[in-house]
């Protein structure tokens, strides 16, 4: 294949790797600096320029896009998609990854153990969250910090909330996070490609030192996850929407913590603890997957007019509780369903004989109208289009 890698630091030890890994299995690739493309929306068909001319086909990238390029970087992977180009990690997964309170929104939906969390804007609030996560001691966040920057340990509520107040006033936007004392100063790094953990670390922080980061002086180790943990990591790097990602867990008491979903994972310390050839493992699974390119799935079946992708849940008093996929009559009604999730369970393109349960949610394809008459809290006639009232806008 004819593979991108998107960095800016094409010496770094990961970019290095990647290349080498590429190359050793017969790959054509290039590191091509992400902020040298230029987006091209001139033409009939999205494209894009590099160093001023336009860039040759390829038939995969890599994107290794740094926090302080975010913005353009994403939109360079996202025209990538819209050229139907494979990446691991789509715009959106980048995204989501890259802000913390975002990352936490979405995967507190999927029930992924996370450390208690709260996020507020007004002082008067900042007291009562603190209590809402667990009191003092509390770990705050800056929404955008990366290896363990930006994470200060408050150890009482009224230095949290001198903390707090100074980041505000500089316009940082914080989490307010429980300290998990019991993982005391350790978490673990899994590294997910694809839909397995290829290699896993555990980091102890140094001396009195909190935050385990290598770039804060932390050792690592090797460590054998356990289903639970690999569980978690592989969950919550497909939740956000990646296939490459650095998950970061605690180990709490009552199970695997998730920190912090990586969309840039480093190389070095994990491959120099494991002694794996990480880099490799992800140029495999790029290999294998490069013919099926992401695509934005909502965006591609919504263009037919009345037509659209819904979630419907099985309710308990629903009339499919105990039918088969072939009973319930969805086929019959233009709904055609894609996954069916149970729990922490998903079964894609779920058959004929597979029995619906109470709870179950089903991803659907189809009439908007057909599946909106069967969510029965929100069922409602179709709205008119009111005239316009005669003082549009009242006096006041």
């Amino acid at each position: 294949m004819k593979l991108a890698i998107l960095s800016r630091a094409p010496q770094a030890y990961s970019t290095q790797r990647l290349r080498a890994a590429a190359v050793q299995r017969g790959h054509r690739v290039k590191v091509l600096d992400t902020l040298r493309f230029a987006i091209d929306l001139s033409g009939p068909e999205p494209d894009l320029q590099y160093r001023g001319k336009l860039l040759s086909d390829y038939d995969a990238i890599l994107p290794r896009v740094g926090s302080s390029i975010t913005y353009f970087g994403t939109a360079v992977v996202r025209q990538f998609e819209q050229m139907d180009v494979y990446t691991p990690n789509t715009a959106n997964g980048i995204t989501n990854s890259r802000d913390k309170l975002r990352a936490t929104q979405i995967l507190s939906r999927h029930n992924i153990g996370m450390p208690a969390t709260a996020f507020v804007h007004s002082r008067a609030d900042v007291r009562l969250a603190i209590e809402r996560v667990g009191g003092a001691p509390v770990v705050i966040k800056l929404l955008e910090g990366t290896q363990g920057i930006g994470v200060i340990l408050a150890p009482e509520v009224k230095i949290a909330e001198a903390i707090i107040e100074t980041l505000h006033s500089t316009k940082q936007n914080v989490l307010i996070q429980s300290f998990i004392s019991e993982s005391r100063g350790r978490d673990i790094r899994a590294l997910v490609v694809g839909d397995r953990v290829v290699a896993a670390m555990r980091r102890r922080a140094s001396g009195d030192e909190f935050r385990s980061n290598v770039h804060r002086g932390g050792t690592v180790e090797p460590v054998e996850l356990t289903p639970e943990y690999e569980q978690a990591a592989v969950r919550s790097a497909q939740i956000m929407g990646l296939r490459v990602a650095g998950v970061d867990m605690l180990e709490g008491n009552d199970g695997p913590l998730v920190m912090e979903v990586n969309s840039s994972p480093g190389l070095e310390g994990i491959e120099t603890a494991t002694g794996l050839d990480v880099a490799g493992a992800i140029i495999d699974y790029i290999d294998n997957q490069v013919a099926f390119p992401e695509i934005d799935v909502r965006q591609r079946l919504s263009v037919s007019t009345g037509y659209g992708v819904a979630e419907l849940v099985v309710y308990a008093n629903a009339d499919l509780v105990g039918k088969k996929m072939r009973e319930s009559g969805l086929g019959e009604r233009d709904i055609t369903v894609l996954t069916l999730h149970r729990g922490t369970t998903v079964i894609p393109n779920p058959r004929g004989g597979v029995e619906l349960e109470a709870g179950d949610r089903l991803l659907c394809f189809g009439k908007l109208e057909e599946m909106r008459s069967m969510i029965p809290e929100r069922r409602r006639r179709r709205a008119k289009v009111r005239k316009l009232p005669k003082e549009p806008i009242p006096e006041v």
